[in-house]
């Protein structure tokens, strides 16, 4: 999404926020999960790269199905024991995008701090049986080889601690503009060696693109990938796609895309690009049809009470802390979204 995503209000100072997220994180243990049910890591372990789909421990395709937090700068409050508890056991979501903004207030003003957020952030979506996505959420500047020092710090750091885990994923350019596929392409190839030293085994998200929509929005589109992909093993391109602004030359392209590069939609919505507006639910509809029907995992955009219609909870339950469960605290793009991990299959493709 564009950078119009971020929030107009800002909403207490880093430490109060972070205060707020341990706090929150640490006041009640993760709910256990029902008797005889296995969560999405137990039943696929380690996840890998296989052909162009994401594939479980036994080679078998799948499809993870999730949601992103917003920025953790401006809604680290949003991020408890509690809501958690609900994505992963009331939500049935395999996947948790952590977004770790970088500038914006984000990292680049307290590196330690931020590092330590995720860190929480990790081990809780790994208490729940859940996938973690460690998004390096760059986005002003679009050039992700601004940030590329402060990337090898933060990923080394990340990837030392939680290397051994088999739910990890790394998502290491949110929305790249204004720069050239090769660009991008130089800056993947010298950020992956420096995860890959510390966990080899986690599959690598690298961003495309004119804000990751593979260069439709800059006026190109997935061949330049195609052509010239990024020389390393176990990784995926990620699409994002917001259903009212991005109509049919957009799922063309993820359609096409999809069948010969692996892809990842980390970040979708059911409104205009910046998450704003209506709901244009037809078209998100057809979106997770063609995901449903080529196996591609989705993340939607975003986990918070941001005052956007594409926030999924209504204002002030994060700052109530909840309530969480059910239908009652979710604007109606949370409802579509809720249903849709919930239960997938009762919304059939037509």
């Amino acid at each position: 999404m564009r950078p119009a995503r971020s929030p107009l209000r800002h909403l207490g100072g880093a430490a109060t926020v972070v205060a707020a997220l341990l706090l929150g994180l640490t006041t009640a243990p993760a709910a256990p999960a029902a008797p005889g049910a296995r969560t999405a890591v137990e039943s696929n372990g380690q996840l890998k790269v296989c052909g162009t789909k994401l594939c479980n421990r036994h080679g078998r395709p799948i499809q993870l199905r999730g949601m992103s937090t917003h920025g953790l700068q401006w809604y680290g409050r949003c991020v408890t024991s509690g809501s958690l508890n609900v994505l992963a056991t009331d939500w049935n979501a395999d996947v948790l995008r952590i977004s770790m903004y970088v500038q914006e207030g984000g990292y680049e003003t307290d590196p330690h701090r931020f590092t330590d957020m995720v860190h929480s952030i990790i081990e809780q979506a790994t208490a729940r049986g859940m996938y973690a996505i460690v998004d390096w959420h760059m986005l002003d500047p679009g050039d992700p080889t601004y940030n590329l020092n402060r990337a090898r710090t933060f990923f080394t750091e990340i990837a030392q601690r939680h290397g051994t885990k088999n739910n990890l994923l790394y998502e290491i350019a949110n929305e790249p503009s204004g720069v050239s596929w090769s660009t991008i392409k130089s800056y993947a190839e010298q950020l992956i060696p420096v995860i890959r030293r510390q966990d080899p085994d986690a599959p690598v998200l690298v961003g495309t693109r004119a804000w990751s929509s593979l260069g439709v929005s800059e006026g190109a589109d997935e061949s330049e990938v195609v052509r010239n992909p990024v020389d390393a093993s176990n990784i995926m391109y990620t699409f994002h796609f917001y259903a009212y602004s991005h109509r049919d030359e957009y799922l063309n392209t993820l359609s096409r895309a999809a069948d010969k590069l692996p892809v990842f939609v980390t970040e979708f919505g059911t409104q205009n690009y910046a998450g704003e507006g209506g709901n244009d639910f037809t078209m998100s509809q057809r979106y997770l049809d063609l995901m449903a029907s080529k196996k591609i995992s989705w993340v939607n955009w975003n986990y918070s009470d941001d005052h956007r219609t594409g926030a999924v909870f209504k204002g002030g339950i994060c700052d109530n802390n909840g309530p969480w469960t059910g239908t009652g605290p979710l604007k109606p793009a949370g409802v579509w979204v809720r249903d849709r991990i919930r239960s997938p299959d009762d919304f059939p493709a037509g």
